[in-house]
């Protein structure tokens, strides 16, 4: 039994609700579906698989889910919006993620999940486009729409409370800009169709203005704007970002820190990938990879701290590849090539190649976020959540200017630290 220091009951009904139902919305829905089944075990995810040590010297380890109240999956309902009409049996079949003979068995859960019309913008996806979109006058309409979606599927699903996790495809870059530094300005931007507002911004907006945490699973500038971390202090809704941390990147927040405490010196880093599905396809077009770009380039720079370090790494050269490569499909290849130097200063190296499947790496981290925002909501933690970090490629910071911390033994001491201390009885 949870002993939660302040948290409001978990019971009820909780909406995930997803931006994208292509391939790791689907798979993620999959496995919950599969769990709830007994068809398989929730593996990869912290909350369902994670253990808390307790302070006793017991050397006894609590599961998560007996130490914080988290929603429980059978009262989990799924839905989504998408440009395509698909439905989640569908999409997933199209993915071609899932074993299909395990897919046919939740053949039935999967197809009652059906997107809702989409608020879609081609300026920022190039490469793809659908039929399943939202028409309205100006942006300020698509956001009342939105926010209209919200309340409805609620209401319709006997739902007590929702959040919502961007899985969708990468926009284009889409840095900072006058629009987006105070809520004055946003909301004139809203009505004025101004061109540096994105969707995802939009949903982030419609999200908080309904009280429903929200988590950027992308490298999309959505909860990074001042006006949106403004708004979602103001009202006491918890956000986290962004962009899942999956595949290459979580090796480098493994390998990385091992070198550090190493001291050994690291001259370049090299990354590359390959890989198919949309999310590829997308990524193909240079804008978007801009987008994907920034998100994975920083996730060294605070790890290999070239003031404190300069002798090990005030040369370093971190150089990031990704390729659209249809066959693969969801199977994404990583290669890295790390050249790093020693003793007597002589050199060595290191190359990593994974083979790994995006979706499926991404799928418990979308469970995780989703079930600890809405813990974080429960227990009035509101705006930035810091300590989702473990999660995330490019972790949002509660104070301004302020550094993500990448190391993924810090983060992970960092989000247990968040549950002891509200928390009882460990």
């Amino acid at each position: 039994m949870s002993t939660d220091k302040c948290a409001k009951s978990s019971t009820g009904r909780l909406a995930i609700l997803t931006p994208g139902l292509g391939a790791v919305s689907t798979t993620f829905m999959a496995g919950v579906i599969a769990a709830r089944k007994g068809l398989e075990l929730p593996i990869g995810s912290f909350t369902q698989m994670g253990k808390i040590p307790t302070n006793n010297g017991s050397n006894k380890e609590i599961p998560v889910k007996e130490v914080i109240s988290l929603a429980d999956l059978n009262n989990v309902v799924f839905g989504a919006w998408d440009i395509f009409t698909d439905n989640a049996y569908e999409a997933a079949k199209n993915a071609k993620v899932i074993n299909k003979y395990l897919l046919e068995t939740m053949k039935e859960d999967m197809q009652k999940i059906v997107p809702m019309k989409a608020v879609f913008d081609k300026k920022y996806i190039k490469n793809i486009d659908g039929v399943n979109k939202k028409e309205y006058a100006n942006k300020y309409e698509a956001v009342e729409l939105l926010r209209k979606d919200i309340r409805e599927f609620i209401k319709d699903n006997g739902c007590d409370r929702a959040v919502v996790v961007w899985c969708a495809s990468t926009e284009a870059y889409n840095p900072i800009e006058d629009v987006h530094k105070s809520m004055k300005a946003f909301e004139n931007g809203l009505k004025n169709n101004d061109e540096n507002i994105s969707p995802s911004q939009m949903y982030a907006y419609a999200a908080i203005l309904e009280g429903v945490p929200y988590v950027n699973g992308s490298p999309n500038v959505s909860v990074e704007i001042p006006a949106i971390q403004d708004l979602a202090q103001e009202m006491s809704v918890a956000i986290g970002g962004s962009d899942f941390k999956t595949g290459q990147t979580l090796m480098k927040t493994i390998i990385a820190p091992g070198l550090r405490k190493r001291l050994l010196g690291v001259e370049g880093w090299f990354s590359t990938n390959i890989l198919g599905n949309r999310d590829g396809e997308v990524l193909d077009d240079p804008a978007s990879f801009r987008s994907k770009e920034v998100s994975k380039g920083g996730v060294l720079s605070d790890i290999f701290d070239k003031e404190n370090y300069p002798e090990l790494y005030k040369d370093l050269y971190h150089k990031i590849r990704i390729n659209y490569y249809p066959p693969r499909g969801d199977n994404k290849e990583g290669w890295d090539t790390i050249d790093i130097f020693g003793w007597l200063a002589e050199k060595m190296q290191i190359k990593v190649n994974f083979l790994c499947k995006d979706s499926i790496l991404a799928a418990p981290i979308v469970l995780d976020l989703a079930l600890l925002i809405d813990w974080a909501q429960r227990s009035n933690m509101k705006g930035v959540q810091e300590w989702l970090g473990f999660f995330l490629k490019a972790p949002l910071t509660n104070h301004a200017g302020g550094t993500a911390k990448n190391d993924l033994f810090y983060q992970y001491d960092k989000l247990e630290e968040i549950i002891r201390a509200n928390s009882e009885g460990l």
